[in-house]
This record gives structure tokens, C-alpha cells and sequence, in this order.
């Protein structure tokens, strides 16, 4: 593939990194001539210099006949400018970074669709939603990152006094827009059928409505999940990502920041939230809250080297677990080292995404589940696949044991009904068991399909 990359910062560099490697053609811009000159000196890339909002020098980089074209710049206005005017001198694809919730969210205005952009980016939401994923449950961040949060997945103990015991899932009805999706008993792991009866013990995987996915909780385990103490240090723009992703879902949040004024205006946004005006770092305060018992501490300033020993620090204290949030990798090594238990990386995660946008393929696996028995596969409707479009759901024959867990049609992310219908444009997410990928191609109209790969 031929990509064209606006920005050699952190995200740009490793993209850039990670696509060259994959033996696509790239050619980076930027209007650092010492930032080309580090990547020239490391990467087999063609670099030019030069501002990405302007047609001529997006023509001069080859966006004309770009399969790919990527805005990682710092600024998300340059970032839809350039992708938006690279779309327009004839890139196939242009995906945009923003780091503004705004933008992202696409509140008032459809921004990629009155810019013609394809795809927006937003590596602190993403790394916040994941973050937030293994805090809640192993295996969550597939259907997550495909539905911005809207859809939620979570593998869930069944309590003996719940009271889904012994009614078969024909018979049960879930508390709003749920699906569920596998069931693990007594260690052997099966996809169940709507006779299937719900035992105590069992091991549940719940795809559901994230804003009602309480309620569908407190069905199967209702009160035997105690809220789990959740400390994060700095008032970033991903913490705010993170603690919106965990509202609602008992955990008890703790938002360390040493800026007087962002603490109050943190404090007005997160209502939800007890914001601490202290430095972790250089007072008591960890101690003063008793991070001993907190479940989780999550280090996110925007220092990597602040994040390290922040987290080793309450590591030392006594906190169950040790998140590090790190932008570059020079400090990865260190981290088993000093006790962490974890690092997220944003950069990683976006370029992870971006991969992600770049798969042509009309149906791909993102995860397993219940022991590898079944799989979460992501579908895109075609035009082919006539057999489906504008069916009922529960007239369509699929594969035996495959559900169709959510429908992305636009912005719009939903649990589906027995009703719903699939137009050609749709994503899908389908779970079912882990050898049927053959099976949804054909369905989906992919059997002439691939992934595109393309090489020097």
C-alpha cells in the first residue's frame, strides 16, 4: 500500500515504524526538518518537508494515488484540515487524530462526514477504554474499541440467590438490549442455546447496552460484587476518558491533580469523581488516602518519568495493583523491574487502531472467548450479501450457535433486536463458535475479498 503520514510525533514515528516494517510504501510530512532527518536515519521511509494542509504539498507526497492517508499531527484542526483536503486530491483513505472529545464524539456535527473523512482517532479515549476494559473484565476491550464504549462485554460469576437460576434464556428477560454469549460450568466452556438453564457458579459472557449494563449485572451476581477503589493520578484528558468509561460500574474513584485550577474544573465535570488538589509525588497524600487499600492506582500525567515512579511508589505502599501510562518506550524495560503490573501506551494503541481501519478484510476475529470456544468476530454488510440485507434478524439463517451482538450503522452503536434489519454499509459484531469465520464470509459477501497488503 502507498501511505501518506502528516506529523512525526509519537504517533506518526510509530506508525510510520510499524507500516514500513510491514513493507508498505510510506512517505512522511512534516515541518521539522530535524524530526525528518531522526527518521531518515532509522526507517526505510521517504520524508518530505512541508505543511500537510496544503494540495500541493500532499500532491508532492503522492496522496493523489495514496491508498492510505494518516493526520497524526498534535493539533486536531490541521489533523481534519489535512486529512479532509488529502481526500480531496484523491487518497482513498484518510484517517484523522484528535485528541478533543468534541471531534471525537462528533458533537453537532458529523465532522467525517462534512470533512469526507473516513476514520477519527483518538489514542486517549482508546487507551482510557482499554484501561478500562482489563479493570472490568478480560476480554471486554474487542467489542469495546469497536463500540467506543456504547457496548459492553463482561465475563460475570452467577451467584447462588441470583435470579436467573433455572429459567431457561428463552424464558429469561434481560433488563434492557443483552445478549448472552457463552456460558463456562464446572470448567467446561459451551455456546448455549435458548434451552440452556442459567446454574449457580456458572461463569457468563454478557454483551450489552453499556449505559443499562448495570441492571443486567445485578440480574446474575446482585449483591456480591463489592465497588472496587480505583486511585488515578493527574488531570488529563485521558483521565477524564477513564473515569467516564468507569461511572456507574461500582468502582469508587480517587483524581489526584496538583493544579489548583484543573482540580476545580475537574471537579465541576466529574461530579462523580473525589478530586484531590495534592502531589502524589512530594506530600503524603497516598498515604493520607490509605492507597493500601485501593484495588488499582493508575499513573496518566502527561510525564512518563512522573507515571513510573508514581506507580512503583503506591506499588511500595501497599496497592493491589500498579498501572503506568507511558507515551515512549525508552522506560518499558524498567517497568518489571520496579513492580508495575501493567503499561498502556498510546501511541501503541492508536497505531493499533489505525492497522485495525487499514484490514479489508468483510470479516475478521478480534477475540476469543470461554476458553476458546467461541469467538467475537467483526463483519462489514456488502452489497453481495443479499441473502441478509433487509431481512428480520430472526429470519436470517446464520451459522448455527452465531448472534449478532451489535450493529454500527454511522455513529450509531445498538444491541440488535429480533426485528432489526442489516443494510449494506453496516459493521457487525458476531460471536459464535471459533471456526466459523469461513462460514460468515460467505454470508457477508467476502469470498472474493482479502486484506490488503501490498509491498515495496
Amino acid at each position: 500500500m502507498n501511505i501518506v503520514i502528516c506529523g512525526s510525533g509519537e504517533v506518526g514515528r510509530h506508525s510510520a515504524e510499524v507500516l514500513a516494517e510491514a513493507r508498505h510504501n510510506v512517505t512522511v510530512i512534516d515541518q521539522d526538518q530535524h524530526k525528518l532527518d531522526e527518521l531518515d536515519d532509522v526507517l526505510d521511509v521517504r520524508s518530505l518537508i512541508g505543511n500537510g494542509t496544503q494540495a500541493d504539498v500532499l500532491l508532492e507526497a503522492g496522496c493523489a494515488n495514496a491508498d492510505l492517508f494518516i493526520a497524526a499531527t498534535n493539533v486536531d484542526e490541521i489533523n481534519l484540515l489535512a486529512a479532509s483536503v488529502a481526500k480531496g486530491v484523491g487518497a482513498s483513505k484518510c484517517i484523522a487524530r484528535v485528541h478533543h472529545s468534541a471531534f471525537y464524539e462528533q458533537r453537532g456535527l458529523q465532522y467525517t462526514r462534512h470533512f469526507g473523512i473516513d476514520h477519527l482517532v483518538c489514542p486517549e479515549a482508546s487507551t482510557a477504554m482499554a484501561i478500562a476494559s482489563t479493570l472490568r473484565s478480560p476480554g471486554a476491550i474487542a467489542v469495546e474499541q469497536f463500540a467506543r464504549g456504547k457496548i459492553e462485554m463482561q465475563q460475570l460469576p452467577v451467584s447462588d440467590d441470583s435470579k436467573a437460576i433455572g429459567i431457561p434464556l428463552k424464558q429469561l428477560r434481560l433488563p434492557g438490549p443483552a445478549l448472552l454469549a457463552a456460558i463456562d460450568r464446572v470448567g467446561e466452556a459451551f455456546i448455549p442455546d435458548a434451552n440452556t438453564v442459567i446454574h449457580g457458579g456458572d461463569v457468563v459472557t454478557l454483551i450489552g447496552d453499556a449505559k443499562g449494563f448495570e441492571k443486567i449485572v445485578n440480574l446474575f451476581c446482585a449483591g456480591t460484587e463489592r465497588r472496587r477503589r480505583v486511585m488515578i493520578i493527574g488531570g488529563t484528558t485521558m483521565s477524564v476518558w477513564l473515569c467516564r468509561a468507569l461511572r456507574h460500574r461500582m468502582f469508587s474513584i480517587r483524581l489526584f491533580e496538583a493544579d489548583e485550577d484543573r482540580a476545580l474544573k475537574l471537579s465541576e465535570k466529574l461530579n462523580w469523581v473525589t478530586l484531590l488538589k495534592a502531589d502524589v509525588m512530594n506530600s503524603d497524600a497516598l498515604q493520607d488516602e490509605r492507597v493500601d487499600l485501593a484495588d488499582v492506582l493508575i499513573a496518566m500525567t502527561n510525564e512518563d518519568e512522573h507515571n513510573i515512579l508514581a506507580a512503583a511508589r503506591a506499588k511500595s505502599m501497599g496497592v493491589r495493583s500498579a498501572i503506568a501510562v507511558l507515551q515512549r518506550p525508552t522506560f518499558m524495560h524498567l517497568l518489571e523491574h520496579v513492580g508495575i503490573d501493567g503499561a498502556f501506551s498510546p501511541r501503541a494503541t492508536a497505531v493499533t487502531e489505525i492497522m485495525r481501519r487499514m484490514d479489508s478484510r468483510p470479516v475478521r476475529q478480534l477475540a476469543t472467548l470461554a476458553r476458546d470456544i467461541a469467538g467475537v468476530y467483526e463483519a462489514r454488510v456488502t452489497d453481495g450479501a443479499q441473502k441478509i440485507l433487509g431481512e428480520p434478524l430472526c429470519n436470517v439463517r446464520f451459522p448455527e450457535h452465531c448472534i449478532i451482538a451489535a450493529i454500527q450503522r454511522g455513529d450509531d452503536v445498538r444491541v440488535p433486536g429480533a426485528n432489526d434489519t442489516l443494510e449494506s454499509g453496516d459493521t457487525v459484531i458476531v460471536v459464535g463458535p471459533a471456526d466459523r469465520q469461513r462460514e460468515l464470509n460467505h454470508i457477508f459477501g467476502g469470498s472474493a475479498a482479502g486484506k490488503v497488503t501490498g509491498s515495496k
